[in-house]
């Protein structure tokens, strides 16, 4: 079975791994992720795998603010078709499933996806169990709430320490149940039951959701509301040039997956950064 821990962690050049969003729904909140058919994702994918990226992830459902659910049938109808076709053009690509449901996630899996992105962070029972059965990687990320009333006046005492808290109990409960700590990865759920503070906050204090294990880190902000809430930028399309500063930061405190949408654009900057980062340290140790 192929090693699928390295691709967890960032680059051995600093550079984070990208994983580029495939939305198969009409409803994301970016429109030019959506697409319309399998033959529409399977070619984004594809760009995507050719510009640089290292996962693609797999959605069919929205869980933008405000999202109402799909239900189950419709979102395997939706997502293992592309799976499978994935599977056949690119049998060494890298592929997760962006899913809450564990009948969703059992069915990708089976049509060829390698890991699972919950964005409810495993509070479905029948989903934990799936990963300790499958041994497969895992995203955990924190979402207070559900996505239709997630935005819906967020309250914390301490954001970090309760997001980071909460992340790392889940992850701990898979270790104790025989899941690979390096098959972890954790996400505080940027604009999932946060308001703009309470972002600002967990992109600034990232390294405390690592704990003594030291879990790889996600992070999936690319072209979010906070970006509305920053920078005035009301449409999504308009929000690129905010959403590769965010991953510059990310490159500087070592984070280790960017989940995106331009790919293209994520990948020459991150290598601009690598390549003059370089430079500097050859220099300074001349």
């Amino acid at each position: 079975m192929r090693d699928l821990a390295p691709f967890l962690r960032r680059r051995n050049d600093g550079q984070p791994r990208l994983m580029g969003i495939v939305n198969v729904t009409p409803d994301s909140f970016h429109a030019a992720s959506r697409s319309a058919s399998v033959e529409a994702a399977v070619e984004m994918a594809l760009q995507m795998w050719n510009d640089g990226a290292d996962w693609i992830d797999v959605g069919g459902e929205s869980t933008r603010p405000g999202a109402k659910p799909v239900s189950v049938i419709e979102e395997k109808s939706r997502v293992v078709p592309v799976i499978e076709a994935l599977r056949q053009v690119n049998p060494d690509g890298l592929i997760s499933i962006d899913t809450r449901r564990p009948e969703v996630a059992t069915a990708a899996l089976a049509a060829g996806a390698n890991m699972v992105n919950d964005v409810s962070g495993l509070r479905n029972a029948e989903m934990f169990n799936l990963i300790i059965e499958s041994k497969c990687p895992v995203c955990i990320m924190h979402m207070l709430g559900e996505p239709g009333n997630m935005q819906s006046g967020p309250n914390y005492n301490d954001v970090v320490r309760e997001v980071s808290d909460s992340l790392l109990s889940t992850a701990r409960r898979l270790i104790a149940n025989g899941h690979p700590s390096e098959l972890i990865i954790l996400d505080p759920g940027i604009g999932f039951g946060k308001n703009m503070e309470h972002n600002l906050e967990l992109l600034s204090n990232s390294q405390s959701f690592r704990g003594k294990e030291d879990f790889s880190l996600l992070w999936g902000v690319s072209r979010k509301s906070v970006f509305k809430d920053l920078l005035n930028r009301t449409l999504s399309d308009e929000r690129l040039a905010g959403t590769l500063g965010v991953a510059a930061h990310a490159m500087t405190l070592g984070i280790d997956i960017l989940r995106v949408h331009d790919i293209n654009e994520h990948h020459d900057l991150l290598t601009i950064m690598s390549e003059l980062s370089s430079r500097t340290q050859q220099e300074e140790g001349e």
